[in-house]
């Protein structure tokens, strides 16, 4: 602020300690005025460090529930892990007694056997059927090949063990038998 000029007419021993007393006031004004910019810096930068510190606080809080996820789906594969050699157990008594004595015991077996997979289904694993489908290495496991023309080279003709997945992971590859051309195996060996 620009000392401004007062012009007063007062007599010499006034005037004297009027223009002090004006000084002064002058004086305390550009002070008061620096301080006002100071503060008002002050809060600004105050301000900007406040919204830092929400946004990291936001990341935070969006890193810390997204490990959470990710938390909460390892568990749940790992016991889903755990149930899968139970689902084959079930698979393997529903196949041995097909005779008629065991019907009753058979659909009590048939009904635990569903509501297990159901429930399995609900936690978002489920069931790789891979019939009648190209091999894939990351989602099957060949243990058999079979040499036949009637199927596509590549070609998934029996399912011997189910696989699973869960979100798009796979707990457990499908151990298959996949079908192979004529004679293709023994060209490459050829070469």
């Amino acid at each position: 602020m620009k000392d401004r000029e007062i012009k007063v007419r007062v007599s010499d021993s006034e005037g004297v300690a009027g223009a002090a007393e004006t000084k002064e006031v002058v004086e305390g004004a550009v002070r008061e005025e620096a301080e006002a910019k100071k503060l008002a810096t002050d809060l600004e930068e105050m301000r900007q460090t406040l919204l830092r510190r929400q946004a990291d606080f936001d990341n935070y809080r969006k890193r810390i529930e997204r490990e959470r996820s990710e938390d909460n789906r390892r568990a749940t594969a790992r016991v889903i892990e755990g149930f899968i050699p139970v689902l084959d157990g079930f698979e393997n008594a529903l196949a041995a007694h097909r005779e008629d004595e065991y019907e009753s015991y058979r659909k009590g077996f048939e009904l635990i056997y569903k509501q297990l997979l159901e429930n399995l289904a609900k936690l978002g694993a489920h069931r790789i059927d891979p019939l009648g489908k190209p091999f894939d290495p990351h989602l099957h496991q060949a243990v058999d090949r079979a040499e036949t023309t009637e199927h596509a080279d590549g070609t998934i003709l029996a399912v011997f063990q189910p696989g699973y997945e869960f979100h798009g992971r796979v707990l457990r590859p499908a151990m298959v038998r996949v079908a192979v051309h004529p004679g293709g195996a023994s060209k490459g060996q050829a070469n």
